[in-house]
């Protein structure tokens, strides 16, 4: 990642030492990577923190972003595992619509 962006690997790794030790096994072939990806970011967070609230989770979404990477990252999993804009907003909790966005500004 570029300087500018914050050491997720980090930050993950102090949460999971300080809050959560007991789920480090789980969390650890994503930490062993030299980089994460937006991807991975995401997976940890839903390994780490379980949902408990879905008002919660909703106010989460709002605030998360996508880079350029990380939207061709997405677009590139749904062309590999051929999966229709539906199917794709379901599995990285998005909007259909987001994607179609995505797909009009980076593949057309």
């Amino acid at each position: 990642m570029n300087n500018l962006s914050p050491d997720y690997k980090l930050i993950y790794q102090d949460i999971i030492s300080k809050k959560y030790p007991h789920k480090k096994a789980k969390c650890e072939d994503i930490l062993n990577k030299k980089e994460l990806s937006v991807l991975d970011i995401i997976r940890l967070n839903s390994l780490i923190f379980d949902i408990l609230h879905e008002d919660t989770f909703i106010f989460n979404q709002r605030l998360r972003s996508y880079d350029r990477s990380a939207i061709l990252e997405i677009l590139n999993y749904q062309k590999i595992n051929s999966l229709n804009n539906t199917k794709v907003a379901q599995t990285f909790n998005l909007s259909r619509n987001t994607i179609a966005k995505w797909k009009k500004m980076f593949i057309v």
